[in-house]
């Protein structure tokens, strides 16, 4: 069969890409953001083996072993490629490594020449690429394998900081102070995101993230030049060059500027975080526009009858509304597996009730 009925047809059978083309089925498929991570004993224990976290990205058939793992234990609509935000500043030529309990640590960009001494070297992509493929060529025909980035003010964050920090202070004082030097940085994360992200759509993924991680931290203004503008200009690139791959943006902590992000950016889909009360979200997103999230990963440890009331409120408040159940940030490495097995059967309607 060809024309639009036969891509209609290959559409629904994939639950979580139609829904990201506006379907609004009876139940919402999921996946949940960092599935395939330390709640799990076989992530660990291959995480061990590798003995570190970059040594285990960069090895292309163990970090599509991590990205399998959650599918095969729970059966998610939606699987997420196992890597990490910092490929892109790493690919831009800033030295990356990870320090053993404390997390990544970049090189700080703190002097107008350490930008231009950035090597870019855009061959540190080409192992993502690869794990993108052979996670491609294992994944069940119903699922939608789903790529991501981050986008650039988080990565801008940790670029100026070498870290991750509690209120981004470094960061922000450079684009308030020196706003020319700081868009010279942002505009480089873009072009470089749009490198990645096509390279990883050209290698097998279905839809794409954008990870905003630190939006929150931005005034008013400042979101709209920082945030708002560069995942606009992602959006329009990638637009571009694969027309047809769903963009979901995840601003964690815009609050109410959620809405201004989902009109400015121009994303296919807006994931919500668990901060943002979803009958408001339903009521300020444009009509018809995908959300995904927003369960509290505190409220999935404590499992029981806090997840199923919230499980509830989310139903109700995107009834009608093409959704992606998620939840509203990553899962916490201290998630029982018992409590996510019950949250899909939950969510799914095949527990006894």
């Amino acid at each position: 069969m060809t024309g639009p009925d036969a891509h209609a047809g290959a559409v629904s059978a994939k639950p979580l890409l139609s829904v990201l083309r506006g379907a609004v089925p009876p139940v919402p498929p999921m996946w949940l953001m960092r599935q395939a991570g330390r709640y799990l004993p076989e992530y660990r224990a291959l995480r061990a083996d590798k003995g570190g976290f970059l040594e285990l990205v960069y090895d292309s058939a163990a970090a599509a072993e991590v990205t399998l793992q959650p599918l095969r234990r729970f059966g998610f609509d939606g699987a997420i490629l196992f890597s990490d935000i910092l490929i892109v500043p790493y690919a831009m030529g800033q030295d990356l490594w990870f320090e053993a309990g404390e997390g990544p640590r970049l090189a700080p960009i703190l002097a107008e020449t350490d930008l231009s001494a950035l090597k870019p070297d855009f061959s540190r992509y080409e192992a993502v690429y690869e794990t993108v493929r052979q996670v491609k060529a294992a994944l069940d025909p119903s699922v939608t394998f789903l790529g991501f980035a981050g986008s650039p003010w988080t990565i801008a964050t940790y670029m100026v900081a070498g870290q991750g920090s509690k209120d981004q202070g470094a960061a922000r004082r450079i684009a308030y102070q020196q706003p020319d030097r700081f868009a010279a940085l942002i505009d480089a994360i873009v072009d470089a995101t749009v490198i990645y992200l096509s390279g990883q759509i050209e290698a097998g993924v279905e839809a794409v993230q954008l990870f905003d991680s630190w939006a929150g931290s931005l005034a008013p203004l400042q979101f709209e030049r920082w945030v708002i503008e560069p995942n606009a200009a992602i959006v329009r690139k990638l637009k571009a060059l694969h027309p047809d791959i769903p963009v979901i943006g995840f601003p964690k902590g815009a609050g109410a500027k959620l809405p201004a992000y989902a009109i400015g950016t121009g994303v296919d889909a807006v994931g919500v975080d668990e901060t943002v009360d979803p009958h408001w979200a339903n009521q300020a997103l444009p009509a018809g526009l995908p959300v995904q999230g927003n369960l509290d990963p505190l409220a999935l440890i404590a499992g029981g009858q806090a997840v199923e009331q919230a499980v509830d409120n989310l139903r109700a408040a995107f009834a009608g509304r093409p959704h992606i159940f998620n939840l509203g940030h990553g899962i916490l490495p201290d998630t029982p597996i018992a409590h996510v097995e019950a949250l899909i059967a939950y969510v799914r309607g095949t527990e006894t009730r």
